[in-house]
């Protein structure tokens, strides 16, 4: 367990069924995922800028906290019985 993960943990505790279910089904706005497509795209070839290298690390970071907020509601949902 990530020291992120371990920091979210209390999470669990502010959820019901259908909050869980809400988190679960959050995606990304195609416009954001649109950008981020262009970032990677971008590093891969090694032409980012200094913004650039940071806003995509945004991203990513995000991504990152998101993912694991959306494993906590899915753990949530199946020790409720719920998923």
């Amino acid at each position: 367990m990530t020291a992120l993960d371990r920091m979210l943990d209390p999470l669990s505790d502010c959820l019901d069924a259908e909050v869980a279910r809400r988190i679960v089904a959050l995606r990304i706005a195609p416009e954001i995922q649109a950008r981020i497509q262009e970032l990677a795209d971008r590093c891969n070839e090694g032409q980012l800028t200094e913004a650039e290298r940071a806003e995509y690390d945004g991203y990513v970071e995000g991504a990152e906290i998101v993912s694991l907020i959306k494993l906590k509601a899915r753990r949530f949902l199946r020790d409720q019985g719920s998923d």
